[in-house]
């Protein structure tokens, strides 16, 4: 008998729903969100496992790897097909997304994605992290000439080398935020200044 295995993947736990080729549901299950763990309860079960399927999407790529070493038949399916398809059904839960899943796999209902290798998933992650770190850097930067504009002090064009420089300089130049960290962070005792007094100082 041959097993049609939808997965609907979360972070934790897979809802598992298996199909036969008749279209009946022979097993629903939940897994944990791992290879091994989806790897051994396919293996586990009773018929020719036809396919498995599961949408495109954070973790996909990871199971799909380790299934597909595991010798199992593996499709990515297309996300906004799926969930179009999964609409139709009254009642949405990741156990009914999973027998949806699995009964689009039955009926062939479903657009393959191409699962991308590792070396461009490094490359991909990479280019992600340096992207996050230059949007932090430029929004540090901003965030540094508009608190400098209210006192006055204009950072202006420069080079990113002398960026650094040039803010411990325009600093260093207004005596009110030279003076602010040491009345700001000046250890003093709890008895002898309660919140609104040391506040206040640091807005003086």
């Amino acid at each position: 008998m041959k097993l049609f295995i939808g997965l609907d993947v979360s972070l934790a736990k897979t809802a598992v729903c298996i199909v036969s080729e008749h279209g009946k549901i022979v097993k629903e299950a939940e897994v944990g969100s791992d290879p091994a763990a989806l790897t051994q309860f396919a293996l586990e079960q009773q018929g020719e496992i036809a396919m498995i399927g599961m949408e495109a999407g954070p973790l996909s790529q990871w199971l799909h790897r380790g299934l597909t070493e595991a010798g199992l038949e593996v499709v990515l399916m297309e996300t906004r097909q799926v969930k179009g398809a999964l609409k139709t059904m009254p009642i949405k839960t990741d156990r009914r997304d999973a027998e949806g899943i699995a009964r689009l796999l039955h009926l062939g209902w479903f657009r393959p994605v191409h699962c991308k290798s590792v070396s461009a998933q490094e490359i991909r992650a990479l280019l992600g992290a340096r992207k996050s770190i230059q949007q932090g850097v430029i929004a540090l930067e901003m965030s540094l000439r508009g608190l400098l504009r209210n006192f006055g002090l204009k950072v202006g064009a420069i080079s990113k080398g002398r960026f650094d420089a040039r803010i411990q300089e325009l600093v260093a130049s207004n005596t009110t935020l030279v003076a602010a960290p040491s009345r700001c962070f000046a250890p003093v005792p709890p008895s002898a200044m309660n919140w609104r007094d040391w506040s206040g100082m640091c807005a003086a």
